[in-house]
């Protein structure tokens, strides 16, 4: 195999980069176009192009290659691994990948579970209707922002980007993102995508809006497979009470010619796995984490 030549994640190979991406066995939300360019300078992410394949490879928090994006069956892996030159690990590898690779190449390397990766898959129409005692707690609270609010939804677009940008600053104020290095990353990606959210053509986008003029929650998602969405951000104000259901329930609500929606992973914080176990996923996406032996 010839040398991996790693090179700027950029918008202007976004359709190549789809076309491989949608032959991709198993899609995860961290090989969406928009997360690897959006994060790839908190990551220090960056591709190689190679034999049908794209190579993702990050230097920061510490040096390690992501999957590999394409046609992960017609690959002669114990082949391709051989010949990668920096034996680092892979990190967030989608379960179908981890098979083949067990299958293929473990003599090369072993396999560990990457539960802070998993990412959560839930069903739209329930999430829509929010039936079931499961999810009465959910109702509740969105029942309370609409009774206590005067409001409308707002689907975003590009010409309603400014307002949302407004709202993100004022979150990153109540919230202090400059004093939490995770925030302020977080609060950098979401101004890249927004400033070029008219030429990311798969983004849909919503909010909320009370007494006319005031936002008070938004959410940015990805059209990840042609049945699935993928929310990337998610921001409510405070003083709400209800904002985060209320805009998860009537986003999705505008958006049901989807059957799934992933809410990506939980990164391992315990009080974000239990809000999103609260809504009861319908699966997971398993990932694993490969060591070389």
């Amino acid at each position: 195999m010839k040398a991996l030549k790693f090179t700027e994640i950029n918008q202007e190979r976004q359709e190549e980069y789809l076309a491989l991406l949608a032959q991709t066995p198993q899609i995860s939300s961290d090989y969406s176009f928009v997360n690897i360019w959006s994060w790839a300078e908190e990551y220090d992410l960056t591709w190689a192009w190679l034999d049908g394949l794209v190579w993702l490879r990050q230097a920061r928090p510490f040096p390690a290659y992501w999957a590999p994006v394409g046609n992960w069956h017609g690959a002669d892996w114990l082949s391709r691994l051989k010949n990668v030159a920096e034996q680092l690990p892979f990190m967030r590898v989608p379960e179908v990948l981890a098979d083949l690779w067990m299958a293929q190449a473990d003599d090369l390397m072993s396999a560990e579970d990457a539960r802070e990766h998993w990412e959560y898959i839930y069903d739209v129409k329930k999430l829509v209707d929010l039936s079931g005692n499961k999810l009465h707690r959910k109702k509740n609270l969105l029942s309370q922002f609409k009774k206590r609010n005067v409001w409308h939804y707002q689907p975003i677009d590009k010409h309603f980007i400014d307002q949302v940008l407004l709202m993100q600053l004022d979150w990153c104020n109540w919230r202090n993102c400059e004093a939490s290095a995770g925030l302020a990353a977080e609060d950098r990606v979401i101004q890249k995508v927004l400033r070029s959210y008219a030429s990311l053509p798969n983004l849909r986008g919503g909010s909320l809006v009370v007494n006319e003029f005031d936002m008070v929650a938004f959410t940015v998602a990805e059209v990840l497979e042609p049945d699935t969405l993928v929310i990337h951000f998610e921001k409510g104000m405070g003083g709400y009470k209800g904002v985060y259901q209320a805009i998860n329930q009537m986003f999705l609500a505008d958006n049901q010619g989807f059957a799934l929606v992933n809410r990506e992973q939980d990164l391992g914080n315990e009080g974000l796995r239990d809000a999103k176990m609260s809504y009861q996923p319908l699966t997971f996406l398993k990932k694993y984490r490969f060591n070389w032996r």
